[in-house]
């Protein structure tokens, strides 16, 4: 059972209901905590990456997205957070009890396995943007420790930085305490950081339109089935032969983009994570309220914020902006050093895929016209690096490089120790253990496969975050289906399941997330995994169908 929660914290929350708005908002912010958490993992690496992709291909039309995506994981958090704090109870153990084992053990086994693999590529962003924002004489490749122990010396910072603020979480009482305050400040100051870069970007010699970013919050789903305008008349003015490619090619890179971005406003290890935050506060049902606000205020308004100053920045310099160091003034290839050894291959890689015409004999970068080439320049990936250089002649150094690189540098740490968190909870949980000692110290360290990111992959590493994501959204569905059956158990609820018109609304807005998500997750699964894909996802949804069935075949005789 949940243990009782804090005395001093019940009264604080009894007496708050008693005071004026601003007095039970002083309160809710000092109780508040679980929702914190939730925003400092999902202002990652993933979600910087995404937020800057969807303004390279999107524009600022997409700005909508991620704001939709949050709040559709706050109603599936919600749910959870529900059944946790009016039953008390653990949520694996209720899965397993009360709806089935296999969506249980597939919930921790896909958290588990997403935080070790988004980790990969939470290092490798870390140790990108010291050596190339915020310490490049010291760490870069011609620094005093060399190309690779500039590698090396601050993945092991990293490390140790990380292990010791999650072993603190550990330690609970005020280690909690220390944990989730270093938290909800490194997300103000991403908050911040953004913010600043944002502020100084409007007031610039360029400006920034804001007419167009506000349009871009109204929600719009052409960009799932067509490249953005802006890519139009480009694809328009290359050879008719080209047209097909162009426009998949932009359409496929936008449809990832997106889903990378949906998933990473929502994972399913911040799934795991929220109920057992509240487990470790103490939360019972007179924190229902105090939740919802800690969703709101905790979570959603700071991701938001930070997502949406990225799309912005990304989308005033990158959408429909051919990357410096391609192409003369006259739209002929002319490298320079404006553009990485990785851009200029990927540039010509992209001319090279071109298709033959009926009416050619050339193929490949021989046939490409002015028009191919610009849209292959503007195609290319960027990374933080590149939008740091791009906003520092507008914003200065300060802002552009030295400000929005501790933004990125604070959105990686917070994330990796989030990620050593789950990691731990989740093999506490299969063992059966207490959330503290040595069972979850070893736990956490699991995620500790992240510092081979750098190594592995640092020719991509801002590029990782995205199909990274598209795999963790595969895995949504699991989750969302458990909390689903868990909001309509009688039996785990009781008294406490919602009744009338309230269970109406929770179904309606559970029901409608659950689809759109295992519509999307299927649609990806099948492009990325082909029959296989399908096939593994029939496996598992055949084996839980087959131990639900068994079960109450049991219960029966």
């Amino acid at each position: 059972m949940n243990p009782p929660p804090p005395n001093d914290d019940v009264q604080l929350l009894r007496a708050a209901a008693q005071q004026p708005l601003g007095g039970r908002l002083r309160t809710y912010l000092k109780l508040s905590g679980p929702g914190w958490l939730q925003s400092a993992i999902t202002l990652g690496g993933g979600s910087l990456s995404g937020s800057l992709y969807l303004g390279v291909l999107g524009g600022f039309g997409l700005l909508w997205l991620q704001p939709v995506a949050m709040i559709m994981g706050i109603i599936m958090l919600s749910a959870i957070g529900y059944v946790v704090m009016t039953t008390g109870r653990r949520p694996l153990q209720a899965i397993h009890e009360h709806v089935n084992p296999v969506l249980a053990y597939g919930w921790a086994a896909a958290s588990l396995v997403a935080s070790m693999v988004w980790a990969m590529p939470q290092y490798s962003l870390a140790i990108g943007v010291l050596q190339q924002n915020l310490l490049p004489d010291l760490l870069g490749s011609t620094g005093p420790f060399g190309e690779f122990g500039g590698k090396l010396v601050p993945t092991l910072a990293v490390l140790v930085f990380s292990t010791y603020i999650t072993w603190n979480y550990g330690k609970g009482g005020r280690g909690v305490q220390l944990y989730e305050l270093i938290l909800k400040i490194m997300v103000g100051v991403i908050v911040l950081c953004f913010a600043g870069v944002i502020a100084r970007l409007t007031f610039s010699s360029q400006g920034l339109d804001w007419g167009k970013a506000l349009a871009g919050l109204i929600p719009n789903f052409g960009l799932l089935f067509r490249p953005a305008d802006a890519f139009l008349p480009l694809i328009e003015a290359t050879h008719p032969a080209h047209h097909a490619y162009w426009t998949g090619f932009i359409i496929d890179n936008q449809r990832d983009v997106i889903v990378a971005a949906a998933a990473t406003a929502v994972g399913i290890n911040m799934t795991f994570l929220f109920p057992y935050s509240i487990l470790r506060r103490g939360w019972g049902r007179e924190f229902v309220g105090l939740c919802r606000f800690d969703l709101a205020t905790g979570m959603f308004i700071p991701f938001v914020l930070a997502t949406s100053f990225v799309v912005m920045a990304a989308a005033s310099q990158f959408h429909a902006v051919p990357q410096p160091g391609l192409l003369d003034a006259a739209g002929n290839p002319a490298f320079t050093s404006a553009a990485s050894p990785r851009q200029i291959k990927e540039y010509e890689s992209l001319l090279a895929r071109l298709p033959a015409s009926a009416d050619a004999t050339t193929t490949g970068a021989t046939s490409a016209t002015a028009a191919d080439r610009q849209l292959a320049a503007m195609l290319v990936t960027r990374d933080a690096s590149h939008l740091a250089a791009a906003l520092e002649p507008l914003t200065g150094a300060f802002f552009g490089r030295i400000i929005f690189g501790f933004g990125v540098l604070g959105m990686t740490l917070s994330t990796i120790t989030l990620l050593m968190l789950i990691s731990g909870q989740v093999i506490c949980e299969l063992l059966g253990r207490e959330q503290t000692g040595w069972t979850f110290k070893l736990g956490s360290l699991l995620a500790v496969s992240g510092a081979l990111g750098p190594f592995l992959w640092s020719k991509a590493a801002f590029w990782l975050a995205v199909p990274t994501s598209v795999f963790a959204f595969i895995l949504m569905p699991i989750a969302y289906l458990t909390f689903f059956l868990m909001m309509n158990q009688r039996k785990l609820l009781g008294d406490a399941m919602p009744r009338g018109g309230s269970r109406w609304i929770w179904n309606l807005l559970m029901g409608t997330c659950l689809l759109v998500v295992t519509g999307a997750s299927g649609f990806m699964l099948w492009a990325k995994g082909g029959v296989w894909g399908l096939t593994a996802a029939a496996v598992f949804l055949g084996s839980a169908a087959i131990v639900d069935i068994r079960r109450r075949l049991a219960r029966a005789g």
